[in-house]
């Protein structure tokens, strides 16, 4: 487990390759693939992490507050959408061990909610990847929805 400063390797300017499931825990294979245009930014001393990503071709933005809780050496992550117009007060929590982290939540697909769960990798100073998995027998097995493969601007 590291703790805080996890995530300054994300500060700055970067181009986000989106691919995602269309119809997440249905049995479709269909994916989408879609830029992403992401300026991340460091706040707290390292403690906390902010970031919005424009999707252009999707009509709409998103942002991720990230707060790291010095006494459970885990962080917190929200995610807001203009399409919603709103910020999940359900956050995903976890860690990193070296360089992957993992955080884990709930989620909303197609109406229910979901385990769901986050893994960030740090591959390099000038890439990341992060992706998204949502469970339909309460975790024990996992289907990745959305990955994000990040590369410096």
């Amino acid at each position: 487990m590291r703790g805080m400063n996890d995530f300054d390797f994300l500060a700055g300017h970067w181009n986000v390759a989106n691919r995602r499931l269309i119809k997440p825990l249905s049995g479709s294979a269909e994916w989408e693939e879609f830029p992403g245009f992401s300026v991340a930014t460091r706040h707290f001393g390292g403690a906390a992490s902010f970031d919005e990503i424009e999707f252009p071709t999707k009509g709409f933005n998103g942002l991720t507050v990230r707060v790291f809780n010095e006494e459970t050496r885990q962080w917190s992550i929200y995610w807001g959408s203009s399409a919603t117009g709103a910020l999940d007060t359900s956050p995903m929590v976890g860690a990193f061990d070296g360089n992957r982290g993992e955080f884990r939540g709930e989620e909303v697909c197609a109406g229910r909610r979901v385990p769901c769960r986050f893994v960030w990798t740090v591959i390099g100073p000038d890439s990341a990847r992060w992706e998204q998995a949502f469970s339909d027998d309460g975790g024990r097995t996992w289907e990745t929805n959305w990955t994000m493969d990040l590369t410096r601007a």
